[in-house]
């Protein structure tokens, strides 16, 4: 399989049938829980411009000041870096975005246009070097570049070894009462090379409830 495969349609359903191979117990979880995939951003930048707005707030809070820092812009489907660097400091506090916030992404919109980002080939790129490109952003960590591998580029084997709640997933997957996040990416390994659909299924697994119903259908399967 090359790195680069993608968790997809086409490949959802191979995905599936040999994770539940490889682990029929998260087998048996896929088939109840139905991870859903959400679609990607329109754009590349913008994935991460509303990556870094989202940061340390509630999703509530997180989609109105990525609404309004958005609306900023010409064209909030796909703005542009070089809209951002011309902003008005004013005009992004007035959309509620902080001061770290804003040199972040003014850093993310000069290493899209004269940096390390420029006329990036994201998809003719390996997994670890997208990720330490994108961590010489300011206000880009690992976490949030994994997330731009999983859900704006989709790559098929991503795994989050910081992420707290992939952690309680795995947990609850296995019957543990303790595992840290270094433990639960130890026994993830097991689940290469589908670990984004295994971190889908652990994140629904962390928060299921026994009356939760699953969706009829993947938005995965769907596009």
């Amino acid at each position: 399989m090359s790195r680069f495969t993608r968790l997809d349609a086409r490949t959802l359903p191979r995905a599936r049938r040999e994770l539940t191979a490889a682990d029929p117990a998260l087998g048996a979880w896929i088939a109840r829980v139905r991870p859903v995939h959400p679609p990607p951003a329109s754009s590349h930048f913008r994935s991460l411009v509303r990556a870094i707005l989202s940061q340390q707030l509630s999703n509530a809070a997180a989609r109105t000041v990525c609404e309004r820092t958005l609306a900023l812009c010409r064209n909030a489907r796909a703005p542009q870096p070089a809209e951002f660097l011309a902003l008005e400091e004013s005009a992004l506090r007035g959309a509620g975005v902080s001061g770290p916030k804003i040199r972040a992404l003014r850093s993310l919109a000069t290493e899209f246009t004269s940096g390390a980002l420029a006329r990036c080939a994201f998809h003719r790129l390996p997994d670890e070097e997208i990720v330490q490109r994108l961590c010489t952003v300011k206000g880009i960590g690992r976490w949030t570049a994994e997330m731009f591998l999983l859900f704006s580029l989709r790559r098929a084997d991503v795994w989050a070894p910081g992420d707290l709640a992939l952690a309680a997933g795995v947990r609850r997957l296995i019957g543990a009462t303790e595992l840290d996040g270094a433990e639960a990416a130890r026994l993830a390994e097991s689940w290469r090379p589908w670990r984004s659909l295994a971190a889908l299924t652990c994140w629904r697994i962390a928060h299921w409830r026994e009356d939760d119903v699953p969706p009829r259908s993947s938005a995965l399967a769907a596009r």
